[in-house]
C-alpha cells in the first residue's frame, strides 16, 4: 500500500498558517505539479469537449496567478517586511482571473477568488494570518461560488470534487490548517475517483474528470505549501486503478456531433446588472456558459455556434478585451513536422505581420502583457518543427523563455534560445535565417546578426525619477540606448536624432526604425533625411509596428 502522505523535508519552519510566503510557495508548487501532469491531464480530457487541452489551460490559469503574487513580492523588496496575506491571496485569485484558460481554467480562477474572498476577509480583531478555521469557510465559498458561476452545473466534475474537498475540510473540525488540508485532499480525491460514476462520458472512456485531477494537483500543492508534506500521486490512466497494466484510453480529439463550433473567450468590464442581463443572453447562444470574476471585471466562457454574437454580447454588457475564439474543428491526421522553424514574440501587430511575411511563428506581446512560458510553448508546438530558434526579444523574457524552450525540449523538439534583448536584434536575427543550413550554424549566423545590432527606444517618463542622464520630469522624452537612458529631451523627434546620432557614432550600415500607433507619420520622413544627411552610407528601413509599449525602436546594424 502507498502511505498517503510523504515527507518533502524536516522542516520546522513550514507554516502551518497561510501566510504571503506560503501563497507563494503554493502557487509555484501548484505550477510545477500541473506542468508534470499537463500532458496526463490534457490525454483523459473527454469533457465538455473532448479537445484535449484542460491541462495546459490550468497551467496557463495557475501560471498567471503565479506571477501576479510574483509582482506584489517584488513590490516589497525595497522593504523590510513581506506582503500581507490579505494581498497576496487577492494578488493570485487576480492572476488567475486575467489568467483563465478553458473551460476548468475559468472555474480554477473562481474557485481560487472564491477563497480570497474569506481569506482576505481578516477579523479587526484578530488580523493574524489563516489558520484552519479560515480555511474550511474559504473551501465552501470557493465551491458555492465555482457553482453559481456555471450556468447549467453537472456532477462528475471539478465542481463536484471542489464540494468534496469543502465537505471534508468542515468535517475535520480543526483550527490546524494543516489537518484542514489534508482532509480537503482526500475528500477531493475520494470524489476524484467517483467521477466515472458519475458522469457516463467519463464512464465509457475509462478516465476520472481533467478538471478535478488539475484541482486536485493544486489542493495537493496547498497541503505541500503548509505541511512540507508532498500527498500520495493519483494513478495514472484509466477508472480501474487495481491494475497499473492497464493502458490508457485513446480519445479523438474533436468536437461532439451537433456540438457549438466554437470556444469563446473574453475579459470584460462591466457592472453587475449588465452581467446578469449578459448570462441570460448567452445562455441561449451556446453551452458551457461560465461567467467568473466581480467588482467589475469578468471572464466569460462560452461554446457557440456563433461566436459573433457571443462577442457582440459582450459589447452591449461593456468592454470586452483579450478575446480568444478557438474553432473546435474535427480530427485530423496530424500533419508531418517540418525541419526547421523560428518563433519570435513581437511588441506590435505590425511586427507580426514583418515577422510571419518572414515564415516566423509569432507571439505578440501587448503593453504591460507580457507573454507567458506556457504561451511560448504553445506557439512551438504551433510551429511544428523537429527544431525551433527561439527570439524572446525582451531582456526581461530571459527566464520565461528559457523555461519554455526547457519544456519544448522535453516534449522532443530541439530549441536554441538566442537571447535577444529587443524587436529589432530579433529582425536582424530573422533576415540572415536559412532553414537549409546546418541547425548550429544557423543559429551562430542568426545569434551573431543579432548581437551585432545596438538597440534604442524611446520613451515617455511617467514621473520624477534619477536616470544615468541626469534628473527627468514626468512627460519628458528618454532616449534608452541598449536598455539605459543616455538622451532625456523635450521632443521626440529631435531626441531620437539625439539617440542616433550617439549610436552611428560607432559606425553603422543599416537603421531600422519601428513606429509606434503613438509616433507621427512625418517622424519616419525626419528620421530618415537626418540618417541620409549626415551618413551617406547608410541604409535606413522603416517599419510600422502598431499598438506597441513605445512610440519609437531603434536597430543600429
Amino acid at each position: 500500500m502507498q502511505p498517503a502522505s510523504r515527507p518533502l523535508k524536516e522542516d520546522p519552519q513550514v507554516p502551518q498558517t497561510l501566510d504571503a510566503a506560503a501563497v507563494r510557495s503554493w502557487c509555484s508548487l501548484a505550477l510545477e505539479a500541473l506542468g508534470r501532469e499537463r500532458e496526463e491531464i490534457d490525454a483523459i480530457n473527454v469533457y465538455p469537449v473532448a479537445d484535449g487541452d484542460t491541462g495546459t489551460n490550468l497551467y496557463l490559469t495557475v501560471e498567471s496567478a503565479a506571477q501576479a503574487v510574483e509582482a506584489v513580492f517584488a513590490a516589497h523588496e525595497t522593504g523590510s517586511s513581506l506582503p500581507a496575506p490579505a494581498d497576496a491571496v487577492r494578488a493570485m485569485a487576480h492572476g488567475a482571473l486575467i489568467g483563465a484558460r478553458g473551460n476548468s481554467g475559468t472555474i480554477l480562477a473562481q474557485l481560487l477568488r472564491g477563497m480570497a474572498e474569506v481569506l482576505a476577509d481578516a477579523d479587526p480583531a484578530d488580523p493574524g494570518e489563516p489558520g484552519g478555521e479560515r480555511l474550511a469557510p474559504a473551501l465552501r465559498r470557493a465551491a458555492g461560488l465555482a457553482r453559481e458561476a456555471v450556468a447549467h452545473p453537472v456532477e462528475g466534475t471539478i465542481l463536484s470534487v471542489a464540494s468534496a474537498a469543502a465537505d471534508a475540510a468542515e468535517r475535520s473540525g480543526s483550527a490546524d490548517a494543516g489537518v484542514t488540508v489534508r482532509a480537503a485532499y482526500a475528500g477531493a480525491r475520494a470524489a476524484l475517483a467517483a467521477t466515472p460514476d458519475q458522469l457516463p462520458v467519463l464512464g465509457r472512456a475509462g478516465v476520472v474528470d481533467a478538471g478535478g485531477r488539475g484541482l486536485l494537483a493544486v489542493l495537493g500543492a496547498l497541503v505541500c505549501s503548509l505541511t512540507g508534506e508532498t500527498p500520495a500521486a493519483f494513478p495514472r490512466g484509466r477508472r480501474r486503478y487495481e491494475d497499473p497494466a492497464e493502458v490508457e484510453p485513446a480519445i479523438e480529439y474533436c468536437a461532439p456531433e451537433g456540438g457549438p463550433a466554437f470556444e469563446v473567450i473574453y475579459l470584460l468590464e462591466a457592472d453587475d446588472r449588465a452581467v446578469a442581463r449578459l448570462r441570460t443572453r448567452l445562455d441561449g447562444l451556446g453551452d458551457s456558459l461560465v461567467v467568473v470574476g466581480g467588482d467589475g471585471l469578468w471572464n466569460v466562457h462560452i461554446h457557440a455556434d456563433d461566436a459573433g454574437a457571443a462577442v457582440e454580447a459582450g459589447v452591449e454588457a461593456g468592454r470586452p478585451y483579450r478575446i480568444r475564439i478557438t474553432h473546435f474543428g474535427a480530427a485530423e491526421e496530424a500533419p508531418e513536422r517540418v525541419q526547421r522553424a523560428v518563433v519570435a514574440v513581437v511588441p506590435g501587430e505590425g511586427l507580426a505581420g514583418v515577422c510571419a511575411e518572414a515564415g516566423a511563428t509569432t507571439v505578440l506581446a501587448r503593453p504591460g502583457e507580457p507573454p507567458a512560458s506556457g504561451e511560448l510553448v504553445e506557439a512551438i508546438r504551433r510551429a511544428h518543427a523537429r527544431e525551433v530558434v527561439l527570439l524572446p526579444n525582451d531582456a526581461a523574457l530571459r527566464h520565461t523563455a528559457a523555461a519554455a524552450a526547457e519544456q519544448a525540449r522535453t516534449e522532443g523538439v530541439r530549441v536554441a534560445l538566442i537571447p535577444t534583448r529587443a524587436a529589432v536584434q530579433g529582425i536582424a536575427a530573422l533576415a540572415v535565417h536559412q532553414p537549409e543550413r546546418r541547425f548550429d550554424e544557423d543559429v551562430v549566423a542568426m545569434t551573431t546578426a543579432a548581437g551585432a545590432t545596438r538597440y534604442a527606444e524611446l520613451a515617455v517618463a511617467e514621473r520624477q525619477s534619477w536616470t544615468m542622464a541626469g534628473i527627468c520630469q514626468a512627460g519628458d522624452v528618454l532616449g534608452l540606448i541598449d536598455g539605459d537612458v543616455a538622451v532625456i529631451g523635450a521632443d521626440l523627434a529631435a531626441t531620437a536624432e539625439a539617440v542616433l546620432s550617439r549610436m552611428l557614432a560607432a559606425g553603422g550600415e543599416l537603421v531600422t526604425l519601428v513606429l509606434g500607433d503613438a509616433a507621427p507619420d512625418a517622424l519616419a520622413d525626419r528620421l530618415e533625411r537626418y540618417v541620409r544627411d549626415g551618413h551617406l552610407a547608410v541604409d535606413t528601413v522603416v517599419y510600422r509596428g502598431g499598438r506597441q509599449s513605445v512610440p519609437l525602436l531603434i536597430g543600429v546594424e
